[in-house]
């Protein structure tokens, strides 16, 4: 005997799911309590799912890493930058 609903290792083991693929990939995700505590507050606060809540700062979170890369680009290219060099935007854009 094996497979969902019962096995070798006595266990019964149900699928919540049915076998159509969720539409968004999945993250299991482990909290300490209180970043778990501070996470259900903010989304009773604003209504919403834990998981959409931390979809939503996980978004937010991403959107900082990549201005503060798109900054030290920036800020390199900057150093360099010789504006006698530089092409106007009609030479750019033949």
């Amino acid at each position: 005997m094996g497979g969902i609903g019962g096995g070798v290792d006595g266990v019964r083991h149900f699928r919540y799911t049915s076998g159509m693929p969720a539409s968004n990939p999945r993250v299991n995700v482990v909290l300490e309590k209180p970043l778990f505590a501070a996470l259900k507050r903010m989304a009773d606060r604003d209504g919403v799912s834990l998981s959409t809540k931390l979809r939503d700062l996980v978004r937010e979170a991403l959107e900082d890493f990549e201005d503060s890369v798109l900054l030290e680009i920036a800020e390199s290219r900057s150093k360099t930058f010789d504006r006698k060099k530089a092409l106007s935007h009609d030479q750019v854009w033949k």
